[in-house]
């Protein structure tokens, strides 16, 4: 699923998405037999992947615990309005949920806020959670080295590319890049040879939020020899030559017109464009994204492209120059979480439990198009099977890297964001940019930075 940024809402907002949720929730209560859940429910009325997977485990769940009940609590709500009407929701025992979905994008914020319970006890004695990667569980861990959340899976990286237009361009059908340069000139390729179609999608900018942090630049600066964290330092990398050479490469993708109009780079719907609009269309050749985007387009979804994967092909990033491990991709995904203030934080590892049985663990990801972070579902042919592309993102896993999801991280992402966006508009050098970037890091990391 994918990840993006919390936008700062004004106050006059936050505070009536704060009334409406504390509306929505009704309060825990104190009836010790009902669990209340909530998730984020899609703004899209013909997407329902969620709600009918809850409304399953939720049958599952009384049937086998007699007089115990689940009541669902959906937020239905872009992103930004999500988190805030779930961070609103957390700060009272009144209006708290028993159990929350958490994007590990900002999980570490409501730690650090005291709003979740640290789960290490139930972890203990719970068998399945042996059965979780390793990586997937770094994601639901905190700074103080316990565990709040439990992944529901996650989510990698790759390139996305239309076989229709690779023809027309001379281009192979089995296209897999080995540096950036090779992707550049499969762009340029397609900008001479079949000059009405977008050659290079690279998400940029604040409208595309954590799209463009994430898919876009993390996918380019972790091909360098660079990062965004010192993990044995525990500080933020400023001032590296990886984090101007990331954006050279945005900055040549929109300078030599090989990317989206600027104007529809920079508009907050570029992801619904893309998915719904220039791909399906044949409009876009080479696609930087996630592997989630098949969930819009299988039956029932309201978007069906059931030729999606005969017409697209699939290729993982590169390193800049090819250098070992020759591939990169980014990871992030969701977590279940219990509130610290829930009234029944048992009944909620119990329905957690039920979720991620292997089969219902299974079944999640096939339908969200999502990417197994359990052993024993990632070996099950099953799964490699179930639908294409599931085998490529999976075994990008183990070449995968999460964001550094400390508290300051959103702060962070949203600076990367401005510079990306300053070289895609032309107004700011990549030097500039990256000056900039390293005075915003500094503030929003109270100077927490390591110079390169």
């Amino acid at each position: 699923m994918p990840v993006r940024p919390t936008a700062v809402l004004p106050s006059l907002l936050a505070t009536a998405l704060a009334a409406s949720a504390l509306t929505a929730c009704g309060g825990s209560g104190s009836d010790p037999d009902t669990v209340k859940v909530s998730f984020k429910q899609s703004t899209d009325n013909s997407i329902h992947v969620m709600d009918d997977y809850l409304a399953d485990i939720k049958k599952q769940f009384e049937k086998a615990n007699p007089g115990k009940k689940v009541e669902l609590v959906p937020i239905k709500a872009p992103d930004s309005e999500y988190y805030t009407k779930l961070q609103q929701m957390l700060r009272s025992a009144k209006t708290a949920p028993d159990l929350v979905y958490e994007d590990t994008f900002l999980i570490n914020s409501d730690i650090t806020s005291g709003y979740l319970k640290p789960l290490d006890a139930y972890l203990a004695k719970w068998p399945d959670w042996n059965r979780f990667i390793d990586t997937a569980k770094a994601a639901a861990k905190a700074e103080d080295g316990k565990t709040y959340g439990v992944p529901d899976g996650t989510d990698t990286r790759g390139l996305w590319y239309d076989k229709g237009v690779f023809a027309k361009a001379g281009l192979p059908a089995d296209w897999q890049p080995k540096t950036w340069d090779e992707v550049l000139d499969a762009a340029r390729t397609i900008k001479r040879r079949v000059p009405d179609v977008t050659p290079l999608n690279v998400y940029t900018g604040k409208p595309a939020g954590e799209a463009a942090a994430m898919q876009g630049f993390e996918m380019l600066l972790y091909g360098t020899e660079d990062r965004l964290y010192d993990d044995a330092a525990k500080k933020w990398i400023a001032g590296s030559q990886g984090f101007e050479d990331a954006l050279s490469f945005v900055e040549t993708v929109y300078r030599e017109k090989l990317g989206p109009d600027v104007s529809t780079a920079l508009d907050p719907n570029i992801q619904t464009i893309v998915r719904g609009d220039l791909l399906p269309k044949g409009k876009l050749g080479i696609n930087l994204d996630g592997s989630w985007l098949p969930q819009d387009w299988l039956p029932g979804s309201g978007h069906e492209w059931p030729e999606w994967s005969r017409e697209l092909g699939l290729a993982y990033m590169p390193t800049q120059h090819g250098q070992a491990p020759g591939k990169v991709s980014m990871s992030g995904g969701w977590t279940w979480a219990v509130p610290a203030r829930a009234a029944n934080p048992d009944l909620a590892f119990d329905f957690i439990r039920t979720m991620q049985t292997k089969a219902n663990a299974q079944k999640w990801y096939v339908a969200n198009s999502g990417i197994s972070v359990r052993e024993d579902v990632a070996a099950d042919p099953a799964y490699a099977k179930a639908q294409p592309g599931i085998k490529f993102f999976t075994d990008l896993v183990e070449s995968t890297h999460y964001r550094p999801a400390y508290p300051a991280y959103p702060k962070v992402s949203t600076a990367i964001q401005e510079a990306m966006e300053g070289v895609t508009t032309g107004d700011t050098s990549v030097e500039e940019a990256a000056r900039n970037y390293d005075d915003s890091l500094k503030e929003a990391t109270d100077d927490q930075v390591i110079e390169k």
